[in-house]
């Protein structure tokens, strides 16, 4: 007989609930990989929309035969005005403020209804939303209500994405290395930043209007994929488990109505004396047993409860200025770029998506440093109070050429993100799964959309205010993230003293058992 291949042997190695939790984590990265890929268009071809007419006039005028009504047709309707800035900016506000309005609804509609039905219908809408932008390419449309209108239905069937997803995910894997499981998870953000900045890039030039309908296209495909796979939680697996083992299974005729609306029976399972249940262990050769339960499941979380949780109101406020300065740099980087470095709508695309890689790195050791030390404020503190610097040091930079800028959009990515990586994802799910909600699980959806709704308010007005603040010249777009920065810094540091204040206890306590110490 033939040896196994190693690499079968590794394979084998695991167990059929670990196979379903690399499927869901690998499911859902793609999925809101595909929400930020129709995001990002818009600033890739912002450049496009807008164009500097007066250096391709001087060419027309110039003589040549192939370039005679550059003047007229350089800039597209109605973004040809003095005051290009302030529309696009509006554009920007009206996805983002839709977002947010719409995100604080979302998390309380996500708790009540099939996660992946819920999910499947947003995916579907946004892609009918992303692909209308760019038909009005297509199709000569010049009505700015029309892009706005747009802009504004897309922001609110966008809102079902992120609960949907942090939920799920959150289901399916417990608190143990939250961080670092969630930091590489999170890097959905940047891989889909990236991979928008590159597909409507490559169209940008020629036909921007695919730029918006080849993402779109891609995230209702998505959406079909969604529907057909996606695992809301280990529990849902018992129905496939009872198919595949009927002899296993008994008869039974009374059901509750479970977590999103599904019909859930509760029961345990002895396997050598030891009790497992659905989260633990899934589709063991195991002996069953039903018990009842004789409570209710617990009923939704309010939106005010969500608010009394420990935690939420700070992280919530320090997200919305985190997010603020995101934003700015999701919407207007690629612009700055073409105005700063003098390259064009593609080239400046391909190089903004730099400081979405940096993103990934620092998403990912923000996740790993604030497991290792336990304190998810101070993490967010230190990662802020750096970012600070370093983006005046980018204004600065940028101006010396190709390479400093490479190496500064790397940094400014990584600090930028770090934080709003660690609270948009591992923060959330820990207040979603707060001690004092007493094993209540029906939360996470509403402070998930909470946390993440607040930050959108910021990831609103940061690109409203880079487009009135660029006219005055790109310092005091600056200086605005700059002072964002600070103001997240400062509502940390309630929470930054209590966890270190906690850490000195501990500290007391394991080195002497005559000291006692409060906490107030």
């Amino acid at each position: 007989m033939a040896p196994v291949p190693p690499g079968i042997r590794f394979l084998a190695s695991f167990n059929r609930d670990q196979w379903y939790r690399a499927f869901t984590f690998g499911l859902t990265f793609l999925l809101y990989t595909s929400f930020h890929l129709s995001r990002k268009p818009i600033s890739i071809v912002k450049s496009e929309l807008h164009k500097n007419c007066s250096a391709l006039h001087e060419l027309s005028t110039a003589g040549s035969r192939q370039l005679p009504s550059l003047h007229t047709d350089c800039s597209w309707k109605p973004f040809d005005k003095s005051n290009y800035k302030q529309l696009l900016g509006a554009m920007d506000y009206s996805f983002l403020c839709a977002y947010a309005v719409g995100m604080y609804l979302s998390g309380i509609i996500g708790e009540r209804l099939p996660i992946r039905l819920y999910l499947t219908f947003g995916m579907l809408m946004s892609g009918l939303f992303t692909c209308l932008f760019g038909l009005g390419r297509i199709y000569n449309i010049h009505n700015l209500s029309f892009y706005i209108f747009v802009q504004v239905a897309n922001g609110l069937v966008q809102t079902t994405g992120w609960p949907s997803v942090v939920t799920c995910i959150s289901n399916w894997f417990g608190k143990g290395r939250r961080g670092l499981i969630m930091g590489i998870w999170n890097s959905h953000t940047s891989v889909g930043n990236i991979l928008g900045s590159l597909i409507a890039g490559y169209w940008v030039s020629s036909n921007w209007g695919l730029s918006f309908i080849v993402p779109g296209l891609v995230i209702a495909a998505m959406g079909v994929v969604c529907f057909l796979f996606l695992i809301e939680h280990p529990n849902d697996l018992r129905s496939v488990h009872d198919v595949q083992n009927p002899a296993s299974s008994n008869t039974l005729t009374n059901s509750w109505k479970g977590v999103n609306g599904h019909n859930q029976l509760y029961h345990s399972y002895k396997q050598g004396g030891k009790s497992q249940n659905w989260d633990t262990e899934l589709l063991l050769p195991v002996q069953q047993v039903v018990v009842v339960k004789s409570e209710l499941e617990p009923s939704a979380i309010s939106f005010m409860g969500a608010l009394r949780i420990p935690g939420v109101i700070e992280f919530s406020l320090c997200l919305l200025f985190a997010k603020l300065v995101s934003y700015t740099f999701l919407f207007w980087l690629p612009l700055y770029i073409t105005k700063a470095a003098h390259l064009d709508a593609k080239k400046a695309g391909e190089l903004s998506t730099l400081f979405d890689v940096g993103g990934i790195v620092g998403g990912i050791l923000a996740g790993v440093i604030s497991d290792k030390l336990g304190k998810r404020a101070t993490t967010c503190a230190v990662m802020l109070l750096l970012a600070a610097p370093t983006l005046y040091g980018f204004s600065m930079i940028s101006e010396f050429g190709l390479g400093p800028t490479i190496g500064m959009l790397l940094v400014c990515g990584g600090l930028v993100n770090g934080p709003y990586a660690l609270i948009t994802t591992a923060v959330s799910a820990d207040l979603g799964t707060h001690k004092s909600l007493k094993g209540n699980s029906r939360a996470l959806s509403t402070v998930t959309a909470i946390i993440d709704g607040t930050g959108s308010v910021g990831a609103a007005i940061g690109p409203l205010l880079a487009g009135v603040l660029s006219s005055r010249g790109w310092n005091q777009v600056f200086y605005m993230l700059m002072a964002a920065d600070f103001l997240a810094l400062m509502l940390l540091l309630r929470l930054v003293t209590k966890e270190l204040t906690s850490a000195n206890v501990v500290k007391l306590r394991s080195g002497s058992t005559t000291v006692e110490m409060k906490e107030h």
